[in-house]
């Protein structure tokens, strides 16, 4: 028998088959580089000139976009350093629903720069306290440069709304964001609740219909409901909404039961029981004052009979998500079983009407009057990529007119805040002594990676344009900023480019405590995969 070598170290702690990396070069330059990788991939798509990304994911779904948030969500990103950055850019996108893209690849470029610190032999700790008190006076410098009177605004303003989400909907689809902008803010300012600060997301809905083009976009005050009405009635003016969660059909008894039946009179008997029964149920709806029914399950043939001879409408709404939204639209209450409502357990529409659009037959359930709590945006578009692309850039959209609804202060865009905030950091980090001042000065150089890209994505040089900017911003203009169609620099009014201030913010924040925190690991422990059958992701629900 062979004698066997005793493992030591950290091999002796751990099960065999576990990796462990420590030191500079195996775990922190390792994270970074990964980091660097993933932003490199969402850099590109920064700005209205990004590039899209054609990404396919494991169910061979196809995506185009040059959304960073779609992206790294169906990239399935392994590396644990660079999930850290995934995580800190769906942060943003959760608070405020724009600005992924800068908060993934800002913090890209700190660790970058952090890794050529790093390689002249600075600690990572050192590292850390820099760029922890750079992201501070970051903010401090941030708030300075709020444009004044911004902080007061009438989120039911059109226009003022519009100059606001236009940048946002801009970097996702240029060139298209003077039709989009104009319908986002109508369907906003018609869902915004009495207190701004409850406005819902979700109360803005889109229907995507192929054919056509984005000029044929519409806005429905209601829902647009991509199925026919089942019976032969399509059309109901003013009329009361009965929503039954379960179906319309007969019911089944709960307990199994036999019946005997001994001669043919009592099986017609039986059969006319029910449908009396049915007859009856369907009659007692029809004196209710309900002209439309929604049910959430089947429609049985027989009480569809009885519908339409009492001439009642029946729509069919499997989604349950889609039943609330429809019960929230029409003030309905959805009933369990199939009986007479109480006369406050009805909804009401304006008009329930069948169309057809694009060869589609939607259902358009509209509410002219106020009390409206949804809006649909109709979108029109020749593929389905195009009508995905133009959903997000919606979605941002509604997200930020969200953000301005709890803080409306603005900063200038066009890559003029980043750079005055270089400028402004490299003065603060020549005043500072000791080792942090380098740091300070390589995050106050991370800010030229937006100019940068901003520039390189419009295919202008960008040497010039930062330098240019430099200039101007040295002289005392801090609202300079690029013009991408001119490639010149500009005063951001004359262009009307704003950002939100909290987007800038928040991704700010979010971007350097992700770099710190992938600054501050120094080994990797991965304990060896667990064996047995791959666990699959559960079964997606619908859309919402």
């Amino acid at each position: 028998m062979g004698f066997q070598m005793q493992p030591y170290g950290v091999q002796a702690l751990l099960k065999e088959g576990h990796r462990h990396l420590s030191g500079l070069d195996e775990a922190v330059l390792k994270n970074i580089d990964a980091c660097k990788q993933l932003s490199t991939i969402t850099r590109t798509s920064l700005g209205p000139n990004g590039m899209n990304k054609m990404v396919i994911n494991h169910l061979d779904k196809l995506f185009v976009t040059n959304d960073a948030v779609t992206i790294v969500n169906e990239l399935e990103v392994q590396h644990p350093a660079a999930k850290i950055l995934v995580l800190a850019g769906k942060a943003q996108q959760e608070e405020i629903g724009d600005g992924a893209n800068l908060t993934i690849s800002f913090a890209g470029e700190l660790l970058q720069n952090a890794e050529e610190l790093i390689r002249n032999g600075m600690h990572p700790s050192e590292i850390i306290s820099g760029y922890t008190k750079a992201s501070n006076k970051a903010t401090e410098i941030l708030a300075e440069l709020i444009e004044n009177g911004s902080e007061t605004m009438d989120v039911r303003n059109k226009d003022e709304v519009v100059s606001r989400i236009k940048s946002a909907v801009a970097s996702k689809q240029f060139g298209q964001e003077d039709i989009l902008c104009p319908l986002i803010a109508d369907a906003c300012i018609q869902v915004c609740p009495k207190n701004p600060a409850n406005f819902n997301v979700d109360n803005v809905r889109v229907a995507k219909l192929l054919g056509g083009g984005l000029h044929n976009s519409t806005i429905v005050r209601g829902m647009v409901l991509k199925s026919d009405a089942v019976g032969s009635i399509k059309r109901m003016e003013k009329a009361k909404i009965a929503v039954f969660a379960s179906g319309v059909d007969t019911s089944a008894t709960e307990t199994k039961g036999t019946v005997l039946i001994q001669s043919a009179e009592q099986l017609e008997n039986y059969a006319k029981t029910e449908e009396a029964k049915v007859e009856e149920l369907i009659k007692a709806v029809a004196d209710s004052g309900a002209k439309v029914i929604v049910s959430g399950g089947a429609v049985g043939e027989m009480a569809l009979h009885f519908c339409e001879r009492y001439k009642i409408m029946v729509l069919k709404i499997s989604s349950k998500f889609e039943l609330r939204r429809f019960c929230r639209t029409t003030g309905s209450v959805a009933l369990l079983k199939l009986s007479q409502p109480n006369p406050d357990e009805l909804g009401y529409a304006d008009s329930v009407s069948v169309e057809e659009i694009g060869g589609v037959r939607v259902t358009i359930v509209k509410n002219e009057e106020g009390g409206n709590s949804v809006a649909t945006i109709v979108l029109r578009g020749s593929t389905d990529s195009i009508l995905d692309d133009l959903e997000r850039a919606i979605d941002d959209g509604v997200n930020s007119y969200k953000a301005l609804c709890r803080d409306s202060r603005i900063v200038p865009g066009a890559a003029a805040t980043e750079i005055e905030l270089a400028d402004r950091l490299k003065e603060f980090s020549r005043k500072e002594t000791g080792l942090d001042q380098y740091a300070i000065s390589k995050f106050a150089e991370s800010f030229e990676m937006v100019p940068k890209t901003l520039a390189e994505n419009a295919g202008l040089n960008a040497m010039e344009i930062i330098a240019s900017l430099y200039a101007e911003h040295a002289a005392g203009n801090a609202r300079v900023g690029i013009d991408l169609e001119g490639g010149v620099c500009k005063d951001v009014a004359t262009m009307n480019v704003w950002d939100l201030y909290v987007t800038k913010y928040f991704a700010l924040k979010y971007a350097a405590d992700a770099a710190c925190t992938v600054l501050r690991v120094d080994q990797i422990i991965m304990a060896k995969q667990a064996g047995g059958p791959r666990r699959e992701q559960p079964a997606g629900m619908d859309e919402d």
